[in-house]
């Protein structure tokens, strides 16, 4: 093919006078190619190419529609009619016809510059801790141009966990990126899409205080993060295999020296950067923190219980000092601190994941005589309910299948409802309510008056029921539905 350039002087040359052979053999051309471009005015003609194979748009519709959308599946069905035509020609002509969907946009290309921005993101997993299965939440914070990540693991991720592992990732490192690349997560965006975003003023505020914005990806572009998102694929591929962990606390321990000391030495990708390095490059392009920043915190109100308890999180905190008021329970990332008028009483290092039930005291001070109040069990309640007979017994093994009972109030009830009456009342009481599949002790408690009333061997009455009742309307309404089952009554 003939150049615009090539033409243009060709043109010129006959302008100028030039004989139509002296131009053919100056440009090493032919005659009649030389003829033709001077007849088209030097211009360089449209092309208009016709397709050599013409593809009926109702019969690609039909197609299209039998093999619900798969294109594999209407070629071979082409192929089969004895209808030749390439693959990219034929997905080309029904993105034209507009049948199929258009290929998706790619998202905005950014320069990979040092100290440009960082990407966040959470991802889910399950894994065993312990010998026993559950689900995790991974935080990864990576540096764009120099690759480095830092990765924590959490048994449920909100707001302020978000703000401690910033603070947490941000401090090891001592230095920011001017904007977070994050996805469209209610964590930080109020409301709003991708540049349209707006951030929750909480968060917004956070990111400031250490020199950086949140900003969030458009829909649908996830590979605007894509550094963030090889990440995972190299934990799930690099980290989890051939590793045990033994709890939460390990699998952060073995996840920080990972991320923070084997990955910093290792090359990455196809440009051979070594993390380590590239950042040594990379810190003079961003932001240095400010020293001694405040370390994201929530408040709590408490009530010191008679012995100088305070509970938080299903565990005991005890409180040194004679005073059982008010305290402001602070908690941070890793530590506890209870304050009472403004004053420290005493600091605890949150104990480790899963614990509960447990009460702690602060080294030096003397043990304290009683226990919590809330931590008292309800087995000796329990055991005196059994001794009253198989009934009761019954009664409770079916009570304690409820899910959301609170076991050790519901047993001191019954206990204490037990000791208001006889054993036989109460015996005859709780063989009703089973029989009635009644977990309610105010209900127990009602059948039990009647009982009373009707004296010690009597037997309740049955309801009256007017036989009438088959002419309500709600009757007549209800009647349409499917009967109910009442064979677990029998």
């Amino acid at each position: 093919m003939i150049g615009a350039d090539r033409r243009k002087a060709i043109w010129l040359l006959h302008q100028e006078g030039m004989e139509l052979r002296a131009i053919a053999r100056r440009l090493h051309l032919s005659r009649n190619t030389v003829r033709t471009i001077i007849a088209q005015g030097g211009a360089l003609p449209a092309g208009t190419r016709a397709d050599r194979l013409v593809l009926d748009e109702e019969l690609l519709r039909q197609l299209y529609g039998e093999c619900q959308g798969y294109i594999a599946r209407v070629h071979e069905k082409l192929l089969e009619a004895g209808i030749k035509v390439a693959y990219p020609t034929l997905t080309h002509r029904l993105r034209d016809l507009g049948i199929s969907p258009a290929r998706k946009r790619r998202c905005a290309e950014v320069p990979d510059e040092p100290g440009r921005e960082m990407q966040h993101d959470t991802s889910v997993y399950e894994l065993v801790l312990g010998g026993r299965r559950g689900r995790v939440i991974a935080s990864l914070l990576y540096l764009r141009y120099s690759k480095r990540r830092y990765l924590r693991f959490y048994p449920s991720f909100n707001r302020f966990r978000m703000k401690c592992f910033f603070h947490e990732a941000l401090t090891f490192w001592g230095f920011s990126a001017p904007q977070c690349i994050i996805d469209n997560t209610n964590l930080a965006r109020l409301r709003g899409l991708g540049r349209e975003a707006v951030m929750v003023a909480e968060m917004a505020a956070f990111a400031r205080q250490y020199g950086f914005a949140f900003v969030c990806h458009e829909r649908g572009h996830a590979n605007r993060k894509a550094g963030e998102e090889r990440s995972f694929l190299t934990v799930e591929t690099n980290f989890f295999p051939g590793r045990t962990f033994q709890s939460l606390e390990n699998l952060n321990a073995q996840a920080l020296a990972w991320a923070t000391e084997r990955m910093e030495q290792r090359v990455q990708g196809k440009t051979s950067v070594i993390p380590a390095k590239a950042f040594e490059h990379e810190r003079t392009f961003l932001q240095a923190l400010p020293p001694h920043l405040p370390a994201p915190y929530l408040l709590h109100e408490r009530e010191t219980d008679q012995y100088g308890y305070v509970a938080f999180d299903g565990n005991y905190y005890w409180v040194p000092g004679m005073q059982r008021d008010r305290l402001q329970v602070i908690e941070y990332a890793q530590r506890l601190c209870l304050y009472r008028d403004r004053v420290l009483r005493a600091e605890y290092p949150l104990p480790s994941f899963g614990t509960k039930g447990q009460k702690f005291l602060p080294p030096g001070e003397p043990r304290p005589r009683g226990n919590p109040e809330n931590r008292r069990g309800s087995e000796t309640e329990e055991q005196h309910l059994r001794a009253l007979g198989s009934a009761v017994g019954a009664y409770l093994d079916f009570a304690l299948q409820e899910k959301g009972r609170q076991r050790h109030e519901f047993f001191r009830k019954l206990l204490g409802l037990s000791r208001r009456m006889s054993a036989e009342l109460f015996t005859r009481a709780i063989a009703r309510a089973h029989k009635y599949r009644i977990g309610d002790v105010a209900t127990i408690e009602r059948i039990a008056l009647l009982y009373f009333h009707e004296g010690a061997g009597g037997e309740l009455p049955c309801v009256s029921i007017d036989d009438a009742f088959t002419e309500r309307a709600s009757y007549r309404e209800g009647s349409l539905t499917n009967p109910p089952d009442l064979s677990i009554y029998e």
